[in-house]
């Protein structure tokens, strides 16, 4: 099971990332022009990067080599939808958009489609929305209640929990620190009554530390989608391809038990703990 701090660094520092300046480059054309999802068909081979040690994402069992985890649960889905084989690379959160670039994956599940990388690569519909909360002592109904001088805010700098709450909340007193363990520390010590995270955070703090108060949602409803990133290409049978089958996936009703599966698996939290206003 990977730990607190293990889990906080790697979603959190994805957060950060969407938000870098000049953060992707142009990289340069593949050798290759054959469109993605004709590649596919003709290999039978779907290529997909995942990130090491970034449960419940991504899993790697270091004695197997084995991977897991609901962005691997969803490949594994996708592939036996097409009846191709999943082929795994190894990448970073950092890495994963150059890879899509220069065509060395064929997609990448759990990006947030920022404007800098929709300049240099292609995005599905939203596969889930991961909905912004708090952790605190004290309830606040609403982000209005929140949006005052006197309510100090904790968020680790440049995420989406920095962008959204700045955006939200401006009247509020905002503290930001280098990263969300700095700002679970702030809240847990008293300098701030209240810390921003996505509900995957939230409830992994809180099962750790359940001291640190609760989790609520305050309405209305801020979230940021997560989606599956492909190559920037002309042809979009391949995007096409993949928003049908978030559809089918969505229909069915099987995106929220694949994450909630994983979440318990990975980070202990059960079913239950999930509000049922949490949208997936």
């Amino acid at each position: 099971m990977t730990n607190r701090r293990s889990f906080i660094a790697n979603v959190a520092g994805l957060a950060a990332a969407s938000y870098l300046p000049n953060a992707f480059a142009q990289a340069p054309a593949p050798a290759s022009t054959e469109a993605t999802f004709a590649r596919i068909q003709r290999t039978k081979t779907l290529r997909i990067g995942a990130v090491r040690g970034a449960a419940p994402y991504y899993n790697k069992d270091l004695a197997s080599g084995e991977w897991g985890g609901f962005m691997i649960d969803f490949a594994k889905s996708l592939a036996t939808s097409l009846n191709v084989k999943l082929d795994i690379t190894e990448t970073t959160w950092g890495n994963s958009v150059l890879d899509l670039q220069t065509r060395k994956i064929d997609i990448f599940f759990g990006m947030n489609p920022t404007p800098a990388r929709r300049e240099v690569i292609g995005f599905s519909d939203p596969l889930f929305l991961n909905a912004f909360t708090i952790v605190s002592k004290k309830e606040y109904k609403t982000w209005a209640d929140l949006n005052k001088p006197e309510v100090k805010i904790a968020v680790d700098i440049g995420s989406s929990h920095d962008q959204m709450i700045s955006r939200v909340c401006p009247n509020a007193t905002i503290v930001r620190l280098e990263k969300a363990d700095d700002a679970t520390l702030a809240l847990q010590t008293g300098r701030v009554d209240v810390q921003v995270l996505v509900w995957l955070l939230s409830l992994n703090i809180l099962k750790k530390n359940p001291s640190l108060g609760k989790m609520y949602v305050p309405l209305p409803l801020e979230a940021t989608s997560t989606n599956i990133g492909v190559p920037k290409e002309d042809d979009k049978a391949w995007v096409e391809t993949i928003n049908k089958w978030i559809v089918a996936e969505r229909n069915a009703g099987k995106i929220k038990p694949t994450v909630l599966s994983n979440l318990q698996k990975f980070s202990g939290v059960k079913p239950e703990d999930v509000p049922p206003q949490i949208p997936l």
